[in-house]
């Protein structure tokens, strides 16, 4: 059955992120004939039009005024909502901007939001969902009894069509910012080198195993083994949060969502909260010197040992492998 498919995306930079394009990319594949659109608002928001179009979007829902360039969430949704006509499913990253409009969005149309999801399907014409529960260590199908179906992805969990050179569509001009009871006082943006955490193809992380922030040295010394242009640095947030690295690297429930092809986990116990942020990656392989650690449960390979042991000896070994 065909559906219509409303993508609410994002963009830096006048293109749309990477995963607004694998929510297009799929969106196309669940629509079955039915219309896939995306919403776009903020500064360069019109530039990135194009590029939904090539993505695989119909009919896109734009308005550039700077009003929107900072989220607020009264004037989004109030914008959203005026796109929901005949709409039965909507999309929207697993990020700062998606965590918080999805349940918005759901209690004003009556209806629920599925929140962190690694796959979106149809089966035999139902939208289905599933997502990590007890902390990343399993997974649960849903199923939805209202609509329209709202969910929230993860990066990485789609890929994006091939771009469409010179394709097009519909394009409508949403309503200008809206009164909003809520503002915006200020902004921090932190400032990170090398290859974003959410990116990198590699990740190396760091727990409170470490015994103190030199010990980020050695993890460090590990990620640039494998390449600043593939590699970066996480931590959990017990290290994030006894001051031993940025907060912006943190990974976990309350941290960044990451699913790198391969994940190295240093000194980090495994608790729940922390698997949630890194159960999607393809492999991991754990350090600890405890053998209980919960950490292996959920690693593909673990070494039992001192990371100050361990690291010497494997980073020369990556290095020869480069």
């Amino acid at each position: 059955m065909a559906k219509n498919i409303l993508v609410i995306g994002e963009h830096a930079d006048s293109e749309i992120t990477a995963t607004t394009a694998e929510l297009i990319g799929q969106s196309t594949r669940l629509a079955e004939g039915g219309l896939v659109s995306v919403a776009l608002l903020g500064s360069s928001a019109a530039d990135a039009t194009q590029q939904a179009f090539e993505a695989g979007a119909g009919k896109v829902f734009v308005n550039d005024d700077d009003g929107y360039t900072e989220y607020n969430s009264d004037q989004w949704v109030a914008a959203i909502e005026s796109t929901l006509e005949s709409i039965d499913v909507i999309l929207v990253a697993q990020s700062t901007v998606g965590r918080d409009l999805a349940p918005r969005l759901a209690a004003r149309q009556g209806t629920a939001a599925a929140m962190d999801c690694v796959d979106v399907r149809s089966d035999n014409g139902e939208i289905r969902v599933t997502r990590p529960c007890y902390g990343g260590n399993a997974l649960a199908d849903y199923s939805f009894a209202t609509s329209p179906v709202i969910a929230t992805v993860r990066a990485k969990a789609f890929e994006a069509l091939p771009l469409q050179s010179g394709a097009s569509g519909e394009v409508i001009e949403l309503p200008a910012p809206s009164e909003s009871r809520t503002t915006i006082e200020g902004r921090e943006v932190a400032e990170a080198e090398g290859l974003a955490i959410t990116d990198a193809p590699i990740v190396v992380s760091g727990g409170r195993g470490l015994g103190g922030p030199e010990g980020f040295e050695d993890v460090e010394n590990l990620a640039a083994a494998f390449g600043s242009n593939r590699a970066a640095v996480g931590a959990s947030r017990a290290a994030c949060d006894l001051g031993w690295y940025p907060v912006s690297q943190q990974v976990g429930l309350t941290g960044k969502v990451v699913t790198p092809d391969l994940y190295v986990a240093i000194a980090i116990s495994g608790a729940s909260q922390h698997m949630a942020g890194c159960s999607g990656s393809k492999m991991i392989i754990a350090i600890n010197r405890d053998p209980e650690a919960n950490i292996f449960q959920n690693a593909k390979y673990g070494i039992v040992g001192d990371y100050k042991a361990v690291l010497p000896a494997l980073i020369e070994a990556v290095k020869a492998q480069s």
